[in-house]
């Protein structure tokens, strides 16, 4: 059946005079002068055969036909906005919310977000970096990255790479040591306060148990360790995937060849529960073709 509807222009001057009870305000709302809201509502009052407002000298009021008009006038023009706003969002970039555990956002995910960038640059990521546990009921988070082992059934997991222990210290203090040969006994350590067993747990495979784990600085994540390290503060403790671009880069060295695996890893996850969204589909996609794996890395989930 035809709709039969009256002028799109004069129901939103109407609208807005009904909401505001002034012609002069409807007027400032959408950009028009208190005239052509007043010729506005005249051409409805004329289209409908009725007024819509009892005229004062200082004041407007509805007449019972216009208090009639307004609700479903009013409601008519929000859902109109509502759905242009979802079809605009399309449009726009879809924002993608992820945590990261901290070192990892800051030693390898920022470093790549310019190339996810480059391939869906309809998708913006909203990157925040914490190593606290995360509730997807509570928090406005798409996923997480995080370093553990899995236990939570409510969650959907990816494993993205192992976390690999090895020493790694600046080729300037290396060149200093006898022979440019690493003594870690004579050596500052430096320690990851989110990881208090980890030279120590080193220091065993490698078979160096007369070298006290717990000597040197300690520091309140990797990534400062890592900094440390390259300022020729000691040797850090590096995870592999973390501290390669700096190797390759020739910021570090790793003096030794023994590599330490502790269990779990660095793990992807979201909601086991909600449908994911494009964004975090083709996220997740792109972060598992890009994190470097190892051939004895556990399937994903």
């Amino acid at each position: 059946m035809k709709r039969v509807l009256a002028p799109l222009n004069p129901m939103r001057s109407f609208e807005a005079a009904a909401r505001l009870m002034s012609f002069t305000a409807a007027g400032e709302e959408l950009n028009v002068t208190q005239a052509a809201i007043s010729r506005q509502v005249r051409v409805l009052e004329q289209y409908l055969g009725q007024d819509l407002f009892v005229r004062q000298a200082q004041a407007i009021q509805l007449t019972e036909a216009g208090a009639r008009l307004y609700p479903a006038i009013s409601k008519a023009l929000d859902d109109m906005a509502a759905a242009t706003a979802q079809v605009d969002r399309r449009r726009r970039p879809e924002i993608l919310a992820i945590q990261a555990y901290s070192t990892f956002a800051q030693c390898w995910l920022i470093r790549k977000l310019s190339d996810f960038q480059a391939q869906h640059a309809d998708i913006d990521v909203r990157l925040s970096a914490s190593s606290g546990l995360v509730d997807f009921e509570q928090q406005n988070l798409d996923a997480v990255i995080y370093s553990g082992v899995p236990g939570d059934p409510g969650l959907a997991v990816d494993f993205l790479t192992p976390i690999e222990l090895l020493p790694v210290m600046s080729p300037a203090l290396l060149r200093q040591q006898p022979g440019r040969q690493a003594d870690l006994s004579r050596l500052k350590l430096l320690h990851s306060l989110s990881r208090p067993s980890g030279w120590s747990d080193w220091l065993r495979g490698a078979g160096m148990e007369h070298v006290d784990g717990h000597k040197g600085h300690k520091f309140e994540s990797s990534a400062m360790a890592f900094e440390a390290a390259i300022q020729g503060a000691g040797v850090a403790l590096g995870v592999r995937v973390l501290v390669e671009h700096y190797i390759s880069a020739g910021v570090l060295v790793a003096p030794f060849s023994h590599v330490h695996t502790i269990a779990g890893g660095y793990y992807l996850a979201r909601s086991a529960t909600r449908p994911s969204s494009r964004a975090l589909n083709t996220f997740r996609e792109w972060l598992l073709a890009n994190v470097p794996q190892r051939p004895d890395a556990p399937a994903g989930s």
